[in-house]
C-alpha cells in the first residue's frame, strides 16, 4: 500500500514538474505572441497574427494530453477547419457579400476567421497569460518543496540534528501534496483548455476587458511609431518639392500620409468613443474648357485638360489645411501620443516581469539575491518587490483606458475639421442633397405623370367616348346604350380607384391625419408577413420628414417580403437625442448590398434631404437590420407605444 502511495507521489510529481517546464514554456510563447500582434493589429499585418496562435496550439494540446494523463481526458476545443471555397456557376468564388476571381482570396480569409472567430484562441491566450504563476505554482510546488527538503537536509545535517528529520519532512510534504496538487492542476487546465462552452462569469468578463484594453493600446502605440517613418518620408518629400523643386512628388505625398491619420480617426471613434470626422476637401473635378479651347486653373491656363486636372489637384491639396495638419500630427504624435500609451504598458510588463516574478522566485529562496535594486534600498528587504509590482500593475491597468480616451482627445485636437472644413463639407452635403432631392422631384413628377396618362387619363377618355356612343344609340338601340353604360360605371370606379392609388402613393391618408406610428401599422397590416411595430413618439413630426421615413419603411418592408423571403418582421420607431430612429429588421436570408439595389440608394438619397443616415447590416443567411437615424424636431407632445 506504502509502495503504491509512493508511486503514485512520485508520477505526479514527474507530471507537475513537466507541466510546470510547460507553463514557463506558455510565457515565452505570451511574448512571442505580442511580438506579432503589435505590427499585426498596429501595422495591419493582420496575416501575422494567427500565425502564434496556431504555434501556440501544439503547447497547448500537448498540455491537454499530459494534464488528462491518468484522468478524465481533455478534449479539443477548436472549431473544424473551413471547407475549400466552391465556386459559382460564373466560376467565382463567393465570400460575404463580394465575388472573387481566385480561390486562395476567400479561402485565406475563410482561414483568418476560423482562427481569429474561433473562442478557444482567446481562451488559449488567457491560459498563456495565467499559466506562469498559477500553472507553475501548482506543478512545480511539490518538486520546490522536495528539493528544498533535500538541500536543507543535505546542507544542515553536520550542524544541527534536527536538519535532516527537518528536511525529511518537508520532502515529504512535497510528495504527499503533488497528488492533490496534480488534480487541481488538471481542473484549472479543464476550466482554461476544455472544450464545454462556458457562460462568461464576471471575472473573465474583466479578464477580457482588461486584454482587449492592452491590446488597443498596444496596437495604438504601433500606429505611433510607424509615424516616424511616415513624417520622415513626408519631410523628405517636402525638401525635394520645395527645396529641389521637384513638385512632381508633392500629390502623391499629401495623398499617401492620409492613411495613418485616417486610420487613427476610425480608431478614436471605435475605441475612445471619440467621433473625429474626415477633414479633407473634396476630390476637384476635371476643369472645363474656355471658349478659346483653354483650361483655367486660377489665373493659369493650360492647353490640355490632363495638365489643368493636375495643377487642379495640386492646387487643392496644397490649399487643404488637414494635409498639413496631418503632417504635425504625423511629427508630433510619436512623442506626445506615444509616451501617454507606452506608460501604462510599461508600468504592467515593469510588475509583471521587472519586480513581482523575479523576486518572488528570490524570495522563495529559488533564485540567489543579487540585490542592488533601487526598492531594496528604500523597502530594505526584498521582499518589497512583490506589493510594488502589484502596484505597479494595478496603476497601468487603472491609468489604461483614462490614456485611452485622453489619446482620443488628442487624435481630435490635431486631426478633427476645423470649423472651415466642417462648412465646407457641409455646403458640399447640402449640394449633393439638393440635387438628389432635385432629381427625386423630378422622377415622382414622371411618375404621377405617366400614372395619370396611361391609367386615370385613358379610362376618363374612354368613358368620355362610351358616353357619346350612349347618346347615340339611346334612340336606336336602347339595349346596346344600357351596356354601354354598366361599362362606362365600370371604367369611372376603376378610374377613382386609380387616382386613389396615385393620391395615396403621394402622400396617404393615413399619415396626414394620424401620423407616422399609425401609419406604419396599416402598413404592416397589409404585408402577408407577421409584423411586430414598436412606437415610442412623444410627438408629431414635420411632414416631409414623416412623408420621406414613412415611404423608406414601406420599401424596406417590400425588399423583406419580396427578396429577403422573411417569416417574421420588426419595425421599432422612436426618437433619440433629436433624431427619429427608426429600426427595421427581418429574419431572412440576408445578403442586402446597397451597391447592388436601387431600392436602398433610393432610401439613402430621400433621407440625405434631411442629413438622415442609413445602416445595413446584413450578412448571408440573415438576419438583416437596417436602422435609418433622421434629425428633426418633434410637436404635439403625445406618447404612443405598441
Amino acid at each position: 500500500m506504502a509502495t503504491r502511495a509512493l508511486r503514485t507521489s512520485g508520477l505526479a510529481l514527474l507530471h507537475g514538474a513537466a507541466l510546470a517546464g510547460l507553463g514557463l514554456a506558455g510565457a515565452v510563447l505570451l511574448l512571442v505572441h505580442l511580438v506579432f500582434f503589435v505590427p499585426g493589429f498596429g501595422l495591419g499585418l493582420v496575416f501575422l497574427v494567427p500565425l502564434p496562435i496556431l504555434a501556440g496550439r501544439y503547447l497547448t494540446n500537448l498540455v491537454r494530453r499530459l494534464a488528462g494523463a491518468g484522468g478524465a481526458p481533455i478534449g479539443s476545443p477548436y472549431r473544424p477547419r473551413p471547407e475549400p471555397p466552391r465556386p459559382e456557376e460564373s466560376g467565382r468564388y463567393p465570400h460575404d457579400n463580394r465575388l472573387y476571381r481566385r480561390p486562395w482570396v476567400p479561402a485565406f480569409l475563410r482561414w483568418l476567421d476560423w482562427v481569429l472567430g474561433d473562442p478557444a484562441s482567446y481562451r488559449d491566450l488567457g491560459w498563456m497569460i495565467t499559466t506562469p504563476v498559477v500553472g507553475t505554482l501548482l506543478g512545480g510546488l511539490p518538486v520546490a518543496l522536495l528539493a528544498a527538503g533535500a538541500w536543507y537536509a543535505l546542507g544542515n545535517a553536520g550542524r544541527h540534528w534536527w536538519a535532516l528529520p527537518a528536511g525529511l519532512a518537508v520532502a515529504a510534504a512535497g510528495l504527499a501534496v503533488a497528488p492533490c496538487l496534480l488534480a487541481t492542476h488538471r481542473r484549472w487546465t479543464h476550466w482554461w483548455l476544455g472544450p464545454e462552452q462556458r457562460q462568461p462569469g464576471r471575472l473573465r468578463i474583466w479578464y477580457g476587458r482588461q486584454l482587449l484594453l492592452l491590446l488597443r493600446l498596444a496596437a495604438l502605440l504601433g500606429l505611433s511609431l510607424l509615424a516616424l517613418p511616415l513624417a520622415a518620408a513626408s519631410v523628405i518629400g517636402l525638401v525635394l518639392a520645395y527645396g529641389l523643386g521637384a513638385v512632381v512628388v508633392l500629390p502623391p505625398m499629401l495623398e499617401n500620409q492620409r492613411c495613418l491619420p485616417e486610420l487613427r480617426r476610425k480608431l478614436a471613434g471605435r475605441w475612445s468613443g471619440v467621433e473625429v470626422a474626415t477633414p479633407y476637401r473634396p476630390r476637384p473635378g476635371v476643369p472645363q474648357p474656355r471658349p478659346d479651347g483653354r483650361y483655367q486653373v486660377g489665373n493659369n491656363l493650360y492647353r490640355t485638360a490632363r495638365w489643368a486636372a493636375y495643377h487642379e489637384r495640386l492646387r487643392s491639396l496644397v490649399r487643404d489645411p488637414a494635409n498639413w495638419r496631418d503632417l504635425g500630427f504625423l511629427l508630433l504624435d510619436p512623442v506626445v501620443g506615444g509616451l501617454a500609451l507606452a506608460a501604462p504598458l510599461a508600468a504592467i510588463g515593469y510588475g509583471i516581469f521587472g519586480l513581482a516574478l523575479p523576486r518572488f522566485w528570490m524570495t522563495v529562496g529559488l533564485v540567489p539575491d543579487e540585490g542592488g535594486d533601487w526598492y531594496a534600498s528604500v523597502a530594505g528587504y526584498d521582499a518589497a518587490a512583490i506589493p510594488v509590482g502589484l502596484a505597479l500593475v494595478a496603476l497601468g491597468l487603472l491609468a489604461g483606458p483614462v490614456v485611452l480616451r485622453s489619446n482620443g482627445r488628442w487624435v481630435a485636437l490635431l486631426l478633427a475639421p476645423t470649423a472651415g472644413a466642417r462648412l465646407a463639407s457641409r455646403v458640399q452635403r447640402l449640394t449633393e442633397t439638393r440635387a438628389d432631392a432635385t432629381e427625386s422631384q423630378a422622377a415622382e413628377l414622371r411618375r404621377i405623370e405617366r400614372d395619370l396618362h396611361d391609367g386615370a387619363q385613358a379610362r376618363l377618355v374612354a368613358m368620355g367616348i362610351n358616353l357619346g356612343n350612349i347618346e347615340y344609340l339611346m334612340d336606336r338601340d336602347p339595349q346596346a346604350a344600357r351596356a354601354l353604360l354598366a361599362e362606362a360605371r365600370q371604367a369611372s370606379a376603376k378610374a377613382l380607384d386609380e387616382l386613389r392609388d396615385l393620391v395615396r402613393g403621394i402622400h396617404p391618408p393615413v399619415l396626414a391625419e394620424r401620423g407616422l406610428a399609425d401609419a406604419v401599422r396599416a402598413l404592416a397590416l397589409d404585408i402577408p408577413v407577421r409584423t411586430e411595430v414598436t412606437v415610442a413618439l412623444p410627438g408629431r413630426l414635420e411632414q416631409p420628414i414623416e412623408s420621406a421615413a414613412y415611404f423608406a419603411v414601406s420599401e424596406l418592408l417590400t425588399n423583406a417580403v419580396k427578396h429577403a423571403r422573411a417569416d417574421r418582421i420588426t419595425v421599432q420607431l422612436g426618437y433619440v437625442d433629436g433624431r427619429l430612429r427608426i429600426v427595421v429588421a427581418d429574419d431572412g436570408r440576408g445578403g442586402a448590398d446597397e451597391a447592388r439595389g436601387s431600392g436602398l440608394r433610393g432610401i439613402a438619397r430621400r433621407l440625405g434631404t434631411f442629413d438622415g443616415v442609413v445602416d445595413l447590416s446584413s450578412p448571408p443567411g440573415g438576419p438583416t437590420t437596417v436602422t435609418l437615424e433622421v434629425p428633426c424636431a418633434l410637436s404635439s407632445p403625445r406618447t404612443s407605444i405598441s
